[in-house]
């Protein structure tokens, strides 16, 4: 099956060379006007089906060790399946390992369940799925449950609430392993669940005698049931995370009931027309005792003049996490069930006035779970990372930047840089930086599959999560009973009824008064424009911490992303690999004609990439996986991707992805989530490198990985600026046997390799591989990128392997400060573009600072601008001195 997978993609892609306008998969390319959007599906590379979960079950909370091994969550499984298949858990898959060789030769691609049995089991490829821990096993010495909350007393939240109260946890997510010993076969796994309130469990997980996984659920805990996790307001609605590359697992709050305004609307459309009624979100009714009934409320109130407040559902059980922080049950009742079957616990609307409700802006955060292996862990919320539904975050090994899936319909993407590496800073409240929101365009006008998105990033403000802890904490006393007092002029005592309705009206059209108001959002936004992100009033300042989405709709960014679902790159990665951001389903606002994304639908989703800058900044998404439409083929259907959700990284570049499609076209064919692992093309590349004026330098032309060997080869490698740098040498590597020799150009802008491996030195499966290298020297001042064009690359089968290139730059530093003969040339030390060794001694010291303010106004200074501005104002001035003299 993998080979026949292979064939199509490999078919595909020549076919889309001559301008066919096949696609990816099969079926597709026999009548692609069958779909809706052309070019979907589409593949760059290859996927391969390894697993199908029960049904019901979505496939969550993905995880390989590094001895290969694969592990994942059975979210929400039907209840008819087969034993054990008909609870939620973790299970990790016996007998089988990933080898880490870029390849998906470990498996034969698994075929689609077809049988009602195959169904209601987990399927695999390879090795046997064999649940570890399941929801309500017993742990921590029997006082608590797998997945079950419980009030500060110890009891369990499903057995004070009422009856329709959804809160176990069927909903496990997330896994990361931390271990606790240099063989890594002792540890904790951390698992959240998917509910309110949150769920995070810990679980000791080591090897038996035989080598295989157990769990010691004697010493698991639920971490959400310990009082640092209530000092912290709790957590709600945990979803998928990451593993910080400083090893603490960071958990996502997907706060769905995050907003205030409804669609693509902004605030400032509300203050405009004078009322919110239609456009008000359903974070705005956060604290209004009962909270699910304020849409027949407003029906009643304003008829068809009304809208459903966006994220309203997601916002039910406030009254359990206020149970769970401590606050006494105070809206408890029992009424005849309407089968007639006895009595059934429900809701009253009797407000809570404890100061321990929870205040709506401690949720919708990344939480970071500091020293995960202490007898009892600390949490820590990253209120720098803004206010979201998040998915997912992705911390990159610069330990600085980190990018942000919100999930849901009409929902943002965000990037944080922290001014320094967080782990180095005291304590995480220190923790300090720029928050920025993704603006996204269309390059072009063509099918999906190719259209790439060009990004830019708008800042939103810069602070430390200290700040906005103090922030925050103005809003902790607001209870439901200010909702009443607030908003409704009659008095709740004496008519709750009455003035639950003067509330609601209230709020719809004004706004909820108790917390951030339209106008403040509306006025940061206009200060913002006038003054940039770092002239608003102080006041200001934590407006886009703590209204996110909001204000960052007010500033133009894309909200328009539709289920961003999944963000990661591999654990290592550095500038030029590849970080992924998923999809789940391309329509609502991102297909429609309201947003600024305007692409044709595409309802199972694509998988983006971007290529990591040197700053780890991204600026170009790129489509390598573009799923189906409902209407297509069965044929089409079975071998495609459906609504990506949870996306992890393997060490050699394969991507795993996970399914949540739910209820769509695939039903005609099989019904259950699947889990793909993503085989993307071969990178051609050249390193980056800098030299110094005159100087000279090496940088390798490299291969990401050879699934299937390498034959041979004809690459072009090219200077796009000769006045810069040029080519004057170049060689092949050893293992290569038949070479004709490098042709350089006169003028030194481009070599010509032609190569062929005979002996199959270059074994299949190779990771890595240098094909040749080039010496360049530095010409004159300046940057220039090296291009690689491939004119043939083959592989052991005569296949033509599909494949990308990837540029390379060249930065040639400044000659010596003072003028011809004056000392040696700078260098740039960090490599980050700037040249602080400006005397050449190989290190920064206090002597380079010495030099350029001796000679800061010297042409070898001036006319050199970009080597010498270090505070990045476009101009040279004596800050720079400063800033340079801050470095040392």
């Amino acid at each position: 099956m993998v080979e026949f997978t292979r064939r199509k993609l490999i078919a595909s892609s020549a076919a889309a060379a001559i301008g066919t306008g096949a696609v990816g998969l099969a079926g597709a390319e026999e009548d692609p006007e069958e779909h809706d959007t052309l070019e979907a599906p589409h593949v760059k590379g290859n996927i391969d089906r390894f697993s199908t979960t029960a049904l019901g079950a979505e496939v969550t909370g993905p995880f390989v060790f590094e001895t290969g091994e694969l592990l994942y969550s059975l979210q929400g499984p039907r209840n008819d399946n087969i034993e054990p298949f008909d609870t939620g858990g973790v299970g990790v898959f016996d007998d089988f390992q990933f080898t880490f060789n870029g390849a998906n030769d470990e498996f034969d691609e698994l075929e689609a369940p077809r049988t009602d049995r195959e169904e209601k089991q987990v399927l695999s490829a390879a090795g046997e799925y064999r649940l570890l821990v399941q929801t309500g096993d017993e742990i921590n010495g029997g006082t608590e449950r797998f997945g079950h909350p419980q009030t500060p007393d110890g009891t369990e939240l499903v057995e004070i609430c009422e009856d329709e109260y959804e809160g176990i946890g069927e909903q496990a997510d997330m896994n990361f392993f931390v271990s606790t010993n240099e063989e890594g076969t002792e540890g904790y796994l951390f698992t959240n669940n998917e509910i309110r309130p949150g769920g995070i469990t810990r679980t000791p997980l080591y090897r038996d005698e035989d080598g295989y996984w157990q769990a010691d659920l004697e010493n698991a805990m639920e971490l959400e049931n310990t009082e640092p996790f209530r000092d912290i307001g709790g957590t709600k609605t945990n979803c998928y995370g990451d593993l910080s590359p400083w090893e603490t697992p960071l958990s996502a709050e997907e706060e769905y009931g995050h907003p205030r305004v409804n669609g693509l609307a902004t605030v400032s459309d509300i203050v405009d027309q004078g009322s919110g009624v239609g456009l008000r979100g359903g974070s705005e009714f956060w604290n209004r005792p009962n909270i699910l009934e304020v849409e027949a409320s407003l029906q009643e109130i304003f008829g068809d003049e009304t809208a459903y407040p966006m994220g309203l559902h997601n916002n039910r059980n406030t009254e359990k996490l206020a149970y769970h922080l401590g606050v006494d049950p105070v809206d408890q009742a029992e009424e005849e069930a309407e089968d007639g079957d006895g009595l059934k616990t429900v809701n009253t609307p009797d407000p809570i006035g404890d100061e321990e409700f929870p205040n709506r802006y401690r949720y919708g955060k990344i939480v970071e779970i500091t020293a995960p292996t202490a007898e009892v862990p600390t949490p820590v919320k990253h209120h720098v990372f803004g206010r979201a539904a998040w998915e997912c975050p992705e911390v990159l090994p610069d330990e600085r930047t980190v990018y942000l899936a919100s999930d849901g319909g009409a929902k943002g993407i965000y990037k944080f840089v922290a001014e320094e590496p967080i782990p180095e800073y005291d304590t995480r409240m220190d923790v300090r930086g720029t928050l920025y929101a993704m603006k996204a365009a269309e390059i072009g006008e063509g099918p999906v599959a190719e259209t790439d998105l060009e990004i830019e990033w708008l800042e939103l403000g810069t602070a430390s999560n200290a700040e906005i802890e103090s922030w925050i904490a103005d809003y902790d006393d607001v209870t439901q009973v200010d909702y009443l007092e607030t908003h409704a002029e009659t008095d709740w005592e004496d008519d709750l009824e009455t003035a639950l309705a003067e509330a609601d009206e209230e709020v719809a059209i004004n706004g909820n008064q108790d917390y951030i108001t339209d106008e403040e959002i509306v006025e940061w936004a206009a200060q913002y424009e006038e003054r940039g992100p770092d002239g608003v009033d102080e006041e200001l300042r934590r407006v886009p911490f703590l209204e996110t989405r909001a204000a960052a709709k007010e500033i133009g960014a894309s909200v328009e992303f539709n289920k961003a679902e999944g963000i990661d790159a591999h654990d290592e990665a550095e500038p030029g690999d590849f970080i992924y951001f998923g999809i789940s389903s391309l329509g609502g606002s991102m297909a429609d004609e309201h947003g600024d994304i305007r692409f044709d639908e595409v309802q199972s989703g694509v998988l983006y990439r971007a290529e990591l800058q040197d700053d780890y900044d991204v600026s170009r998404l790129e489509p390598v996986v573009v799923g189906p439409n409902g209407s297509d083929s069965k044929s089409v259907l079975d071998q495609s991707l459906i609504n990506v959700d949870n996306v992890m990284v393997m060490d050699d570049g394969r991507v795993l992805l996970c399914e949540d499609k739910s209820p769509f076209g695939r039903e005609r064919t099989y019904r259950n989530d699947a889990l793909w692992v993503y085989e993307p093309p071969t990178s051609l590349s050249v390193d980056s490198v800098a030299v110094s004026h005159g100087g000279t330098g090496t940088a390798d032309l490299t291969l990401s990985s050879v699934p299937d060997g390498l034959a041979g080869g004809r690459v072009t490698v090219s200077i796009e600026h000769a006045e810069v740098a040029e080519i004057t040498g170049a060689s092949y590597h050893d293992a290569i046997e038949l070479t004709a020799d490098p042709t350089i150009s006169d003028d030194g802008s481009s070599v010509e390799f032609q190569f062929a491996d005979l002996e199959n030195a270059i074994e299949s499966g190779s990771m890595d591989v240098t094909l040749a290298s080039l010496e360049l020297e530095g010409t004159g001042t300046g940057t220039t990128d090296i291009t690689v064009e491939i004119h043939a690359l083959d592989d052991d089968d005569g296949n033509a392997i599909d494949s990308r290139s990837h540029t390379g730059v060249v930065v040639t530093g400044p000659p010596a400060v003072g003028g011809p003969g004056s000392g040696r040339n700078p260098t740039d030390p960090d490599g980050d573009g700037k040249f602080e060794d400006v005397n050449g001694n190989g290190r920064l010291d206090y002597d380079d600072v010495v030099l350029l303010f001796d000679h800061i106004e010297d042409e070898s200074v001036t006319l050199n601008a970009d080597a010498y501005d270090f505070n990045e104002n476009g101009r040279i001035d004596y800050n720079d001195v400063t800033e340079l003299y801050d470095e040392t």
